[in-house]
Parts: structure tokens; sequence; C-alpha cells
């Protein structure tokens, strides 16, 4: 019973993490002006030094931002990503990362 009701908390905290990672994409599309300089609004990279963040996988975009934030992510554009990353909430990478997953 124990091992039923601990497997079943768990449960529920991935879950939980999973809905509060999702982020809002209508609430990111606001948030990118900063990124858009590199990254275009759409997506498509204004470069080609640059990589398009349309249709990327959002946890992916999470877990990048998040360690540029924690200066855990080193080499090519960290200079220019890490300021911009330690600006942003959870929330905020959240809502980028739906918006920029929800383009094509």
């Amino acid at each position: 019973m124990k091992l039923i009701l601990a497997a079943a908390m768990l449960g529920g905290a991935v879950l939980a993490m999973d809905a509060q990672a999702a982020g809002d994409p209508a609430a990111g599309e606001g948030k990118v002006a900063a990124c858009a300089a590199c990254h275009g609004t759409d997506g498509m990279a204004t470069a080609p030094i640059y990589p398009n963040l349309a249709g990327q996988n959002a946890e992916y975009l999470v877990s990048s931002l998040k360690a540029y934030r924690a200066g855990e992510r080193g080499g090519g554009m960290s200079a220019m990503m890490t300021p911009q990353a330690q600006a942003l909430s959870d929330e905020d990478i959240a809502d980028i990362a739906a918006y920029y997953a929800s383009l094509e």
C-alpha cells in the first residue's frame, strides 16, 4: 500500500512539473523582443550564425535557457545568451519556449 501511495505521489509531482513547464505560447509571443533580434519573431534566425528556434522542442529550449541563466552552458554564444537568460523568470522561459515550439 505504501508503495502504491508513493508511486501516486511521484506521478502527481511529475504531472505538475510537466504542466508548469508547458508555458503559454500567447504570453511567450509578447516576451520574445530581445530573442527576436537574433532568432527572429517567427523563430527563423536573422543570420546563419544563430539557430532557428521555430518548432524546436520546448523542453530543450527550457533546459538550454536555464543552463545559460545558471552559467552552466559555455562556448558559442554564451557571452551573449547568459545575460539575456538571467533576466528571465522560470515562467518567462516556459512561455518563450512554448511560443517558439508552437511555430513551424
